[in-house]
C-alpha cells in the first residue's frame, strides 16, 4: 500500500471518530460500563435503605404531628424506657429463643430422615412439611385461632377435655400466648429450614457414612459425628436468619391481639413500634424504638460475623 493511501485512510478513520454521537460513545465507554451497571443497585440502596434510616434518626430526636414537627433532644428515648418496652423486648427475646431452640434441630432430624433411601414416598412428605409456608400469617392466624378458641367447643379444648384436663383460655396467659405465636412461625417455618438442611445433606459424600459403617458406627453416632459438623454452615445460615426473624416478629402477634394482648403478653418490640407510632400518634417515639431495634440487630449481626462469618480468624 503506498504511503498516500495509508494518510487517506488515516485521514477518514479520524473523521468518523469525529463524527461519532457522543451520547453512544459514552454509553459503550468501557471505563463507564461498570459504573452504569451498578448504577440501579446504588439508586436503590439511597433510596430504599440509607435515606429512609437517616430519616429514622432525624425523627427520633423530633415531636412529630400532623404538618409540625419539634425538636426535642433526647426525650424519646427516655420516654422510651418504661416497663411496656421492657416488657417488648423480653418477650421478642423469649420468642426468638424458642424459635431457634426449635426450628435448628427438629427441621435438621426432619431432613436427615427425609433424605434416607429407606422412607417411601419422600416427595409426597417433602411437599406436605413446605405447604403451610405457602399461607400468609394472616391466614394462618385465623385457622390458629379457630383451633385454639376459648371455648370448651373449640377444636384443641375439646381434646384436652376428653382426656381430663381443663380448657384454657389461650389468649390470656403469658404461658400460652407465647405458644401460640411460637406454634405459628413453626408451622410455617418448619418446611422452609427442612429444605435448607435436605440441601446441605445432598453435599455430604456418601463415602463419609461408608467408612463410618465399615468402623461400626451405628446410626446415631454417623448423625452426631458426621451429620452434625458437617451441617454446620446450613445450621448458621439457618441461626442467623432465625435470630432476626424473631426481632422483627410482628405479625404473629397483631393475627391475636389486633386491639393489643392483656398484660403485654403478646408486645413485641416491632408491635411496641406499630403501637406508639399508629395507635398512639407518637412517631417521633415509634422512631426511637426502631432506632434502638436497629442498634441492636446491627451488634448481633457484628458479633456473628466475627465469631461465625468473615471476620472469623483462621
Amino acid at each position: 500500500m503506498e504511503p498516500q493511501e495509508t494518510s487517506t485512510i488515516k485521514v477518514s478513520a479520524k473523521k468518523r471518530k469525529s463524527t461519532e454521537n457522543p451520547i453512544k460513545k459514552l454509553i459503550f465507554s468501557q471505563k463507564l460500563a461498570p459504573y452504569f451497571f451498578l448504577t440501579p443497585f446504588f439508586l436503590v440502596l439511597l433510596i430504599f435503605f440509607l435515606y429512609p434510616i437517616i430519616e429514622l434518626f432525624r425523627m427520633s430526636f423530633q415531636h412529630i404531628l400532623i404538618g409540625q414537627t419539634e425538636w426535642v433532644g433526647f426525650a424519646n428515648y427516655k420516654q422510651m424506657m418504661n416497663h411496656h418496652f421492657f416488657t417488648a423486648v423480653k418477650n421478642t427475646f423469649i420468642y426468638t429463643f424458642w424459635i431457634i431452640a426449635i426450628l435448628i434441630p427438629v427441621p435438621m432430624a426432619l431432613a436427615t430422615l427425609l433424605n434416607s433411601k429407606y422412607l417411601p414416598f419422600k416427595n409426597f412428605f417433602r411437599s406436605a412439611l413446605f405447604m403451610p409456608a405457602l399461607v400468609s400469617v394472616i391466614v394462618g392466624g385465623i385457622f390458629f385461632s379457630l383451633m385454639f378458641g376459648d371455648t370448651e367447643k373449640d377444636f384443641i379444648n375439646s381434646l384436652l377435655v376428653q382426656i381430663g384436663m381443663e380448657p384454657q383460655q389461650w389468649k390470656l396467659g403469658a404461658a400460652t400466648g407465647m405458644f401460640l405465636m411460637v406454634s405459628l412461625n413453626c408451622w410455617r417455618m418448619m418446611g422452609i429450614n427442612v429444605i435448607y438442611f435436605l440441601a446441605g445433606l445432598q453435599s455430604i459424600p456418601n463415602s463419609l457414612y461408608e467408612a463410618a459403617e465399615i468402623d461400626g458406627a451405628n446410626t446415631i453416632q454417623k448423625f452426631f459425628r458426621i451429620t452434625v459438623p458437617m451441617l454446620k454452615p446450613v445450621t448458621l445460615f439457618v441461626l442467623i436468619i432465625s435470630i432476626f426473624g424473631g426481632l422483627r416478629m410482628f405479625e404473629e402477634s397483631y393475627v391475636f391481639w389486633k386491639n393489643g394482648s392483656p398484660n403485654d403478653i403478646g408486645l413485641t418490640i416491632v408491635g411496641y413500634v406499630y403501637q406508639q407510632s399508629f395507635d398512639y400518634n407518637a412517631m417521633g417515639l415509634g422512631a426511637a424504638v426502631s432506632v434502638i431495634l436497629l442498634l441492636l440487630a446491627l451488634v448481633i449481626g457484628l458479633f456473628q460475623l466475627k465469631h461465625f462469618g468473615a471476620f472469623k480468624e483462621d
